[in-house]
Formats: structure tokens, sequence, C-alpha cells
């Protein structure tokens, strides 16, 4: 019998972190890939995708790995969740070093679901 869950934290290595406003019924969720990172990809699709920093993830961009992942809801408002994300990565000295400081790899995706709670 199998101890897996089919979730991401199936994946050695990855951390995964949530949370819910449950009175606008929306939330974010963070993969982070301590370490040296994780190589990740894209599609993006729909009439209105919200993103930030994907165009990282197309192959032979400067920047190979990502430090973490942000999947938000609240439409645009909801890439904002990303800053916490770098600043967090940040005082940790996580990132891509650029000389003077790292700079935390970190794209963003968000959903629409202003229409949905409070």
């Amino acid at each position: 019998m199998s101890n897996n869950s089919g979730t991401l934290t199936d994946v050695p290595g990855l951390l995964v972190g949530h949370a819910t406003d449950l009175e606008h019924l929306t939330g974010c969720t963070v993969v982070l890939c301590p370490g040296q990172g994780c190589v990740a990809g894209v599609d993006v699709r729909g009439s209105a995708p919200g993103t930030r920093e994907t165009d990282l993830l197309r192959p032979g961009q400067l920047v190979e790995r990502v430090n973490a992942i942000l999947l938000a809801g609240g439409s645009a408002f909801g890439l904002a969740a990303a800053d916490g994300v770098m600043r967090y990565l940040e005082e940790r000295g996580v990132g891509f070093a650029v000389g003077v400081s790292v700079v935390a790899v970190a794209p963003a995706a968000i959903i629409f679901d202003l229409t949905v709670g409070d």
C-alpha cells in the first residue's frame, strides 16, 4: 500500500502552503521549491489570463529554475499575493543572484472569482 496522497506534497522537496479567505471565498496556494529551485513550464489559456513572470518559464530564458509558484484567486488583485512570496524568499536569501542581492523567481497566476463570496 502506498503512502502517497496523490497531491503535490508527494513530490520530494516541494513544500505547499495555502491561505483561505472564508468571507470572500477566495485564497491562494504557494508551492515552494527549496534548494536549487525547480524547473517549471506554463500553458496560459483563457480570454482574460492574469499572470506574473510566466514568460520566464519559456524555454531559452536566462532563469532556468523557479523558487516558488503562486496560484491565487481574486482576479488581478490576487497577483499582489506574489509580493508576499517574494518578500518571504528574499528575507531568506533565496533567489537568482544579481550581484548586490537576490531576486526570487516566483511566477504567479490568478483566476477570476470576484463574483463568488462577499
